[in-house]
């Protein structure tokens, strides 16, 4: 009886484990804070939503800028939301790592003739109390790789949401230049008709202006379809609806920076905060800790002690205790551990693969970043001025009678499909900044592909003169 006493105290003791106040977000918003200086938010109580609520339109009652689109998507996405229920899952499984399971009572009656015998008996996990400790360990690891995978899910969220507010304003000012082009084209066509009407211009000059103006009309009707679906992309990750969906955009991107980050250590950076290798590494740290658990219960499957008490009509009551045990005849457990072993093994070679790519996949990124940085410099340096610089002359000349209108008009067009590629190179930058930033402290971004896609609505066709 005094053993079972002891066994119930230790177990009592053991029972202590609780849930944290904040269920592990804290954990995930130190590691966000740190990466992207931006917390994590887990909407648990309808306070919690209506302060979420009055954050948000305070954001968007503004043109809302990258940063403020990335707090957005994280107060309001409901697959983040999803997310953090992982760890509430994750803590629970640790809680219950650190309790015993309920002991076991019986009691039977058996009656012969006049003779009456009780039996009871009381049953306690032996092999649970022993192993807890281990147990508990192992729990609480797999609740840090919840959390670093949830903080890494919250990464990606933010990541996509730049990337989807910079083709978004991208989109939406080149859908104005689209219409520029478009007005430039209607003019050209109609002053064509009136000439033609009037004999003084070519069938064949006349039909190149009307097809121009075709295809323009084409390309601005692509090109707010464009916008359209960027910002639809954009209001699906900050999660909004309804009227908070007639957010505003800044009319233009942000300008380049002045310089670029250097490229030193950048590899190590990656190693040392990119949660998708400390993951693997942790990962790998547990499965070993786990070895040791399966080694020790390999064959032993059932240990139960239970305190018997037994009393009989006519006879002295009777006591003592019972175990229970499984025997390694058929089992001795080497399959297990042979399992744990293999299973080992198979974490630490994706460790050391997920450190591999890690360090390419940052030499990659920042080779996408300092292309994109120095093609956007050379549209801004280059290309754009040079384009001013002609329609200035062709205007000097067409002032002097020196050049049609048609001319002129022609050289408005390729000045704003000049502007059109400068505002494609400026987005297709600061996305592989994102990319960078993302390779550098997450996961892997995917493919460090400059984004391309349908040519701008601005781009004049090649027949163009």
């Amino acid at each position: 009886m005094k053993t079972l006493i002891a066994l119930l105290a230790a177990a009592a003791l053991a029972g202590c484990t609780t849930f944290t106040p904040d269920g592990g977000i804290g954990k995930v918003s130190e590691f966000t804070q740190s990466r992207i200086q931006q917390n994590a938010t887990w909407l648990k109580t309808e306070q919690d939503q209506s302060a979420a609520r009055k954050v948000t339109r305070e954001l968007i009652a503004k043109p809302l800028g990258p940063d403020d689109a990335v707090k957005v998507a994280l107060l309001n996405n409901r697959g983040l939301q999803a997310a953090y229920a992982d760890l509430g899952i994750a803590e629970a499984d640790v809680v219950q790592a650190g309790r015993l399971r309920n002991p076991g009572f019986s009691f039977a009656r058996m009656r012969r003739a006049d003779e009456v015998e009780y039996e009871r008996m009381f049953m306690f996990d032996v092999l649970g109390l022993i192993t807890m400790p281990i147990r508990t360990e192992l729990e609480q690891r797999r609740f840090a790789l919840t959390q670093g995978r949830v903080a890494g899910e919250v990464l990606q969220v933010a990541a996509d949401t730049r990337r989807a507010w910079y083709s978004a304003v991208a989109a939406q000012e080149a859908a104005v230049y689209a219409g520029q082009v478009r007005e430039a084209a209607e003019a050209s066509a109609e002053l064509a008709r009136r000439m033609a009407a009037v004999g003084n211009f070519s069938k064949l000059d006349h039909a190149r202006e009307q097809v121009f103006y075709a295809e323009a009309a084409a390309q601005l009707a692509r090109a707010r379809q464009t916008a359209l679906a960027e910002r639809e992309k954009l209001t699906r990750l900050m999660g909004l609806w309804g009227d908070d969906a007639q957010f505003k955009l800044p009319a233009r991107l942000p300008a380049l920076p002045k310089t670029t980050r250097e490229a030193r250590d950048l590899e190590a950076q990656a190693i040392k905060m990119r949660l998708d290798v400390q993951g693997a590494m942790q990962e790998a740290e547990s499965l070993a800790a786990s070895m040791g658990l399966t080694r020790a219960t390999g064959f032993i499957n059932v240990l139960e002690v239970g305190y018997a008490h037994n009393s009989e009509t006519g006879h002295p009551r009777q006591t003592g205790y019972e175990i229970e045990l499984r025997l390694p005849i058929f089992d001795w457990g080497g399959a297990k551990v042979a399992r744990a072993q293999h299973t080992y093994m198979q974490a630490v070679n994706r460790a050391a693969d997920t450190a591999v790519r890690a360090r390419s996949e940052v030499r990659e990124a920042y080779a996408a970043y300092r292309t994109a940085y120095d093609l956007a410099r050379h549209y801004r340096d280059e290309i754009v001025p040079l384009r001013k610089h002609i329609s200035e002359e062709v205007l000097l000349r067409y002032n002097g009678m020196l050049m049609s209108v048609f001319e002129l008009l022609a050289d408005a067009r390729q000045q704003i499909a000049a502007v059109s590629a400068y505002i494609d190179a400026q987005r297709d930058f600061w996305i592989a900044q994102t990319n960078l930033d993302m390779a550098l402290t997450g996961k892997s971004p995917g493919a460090m592909m400059l984004s391309g896609g349908a040519p701008r609505a601005a781009e004049a066709p090649a027949d163009a003169h």
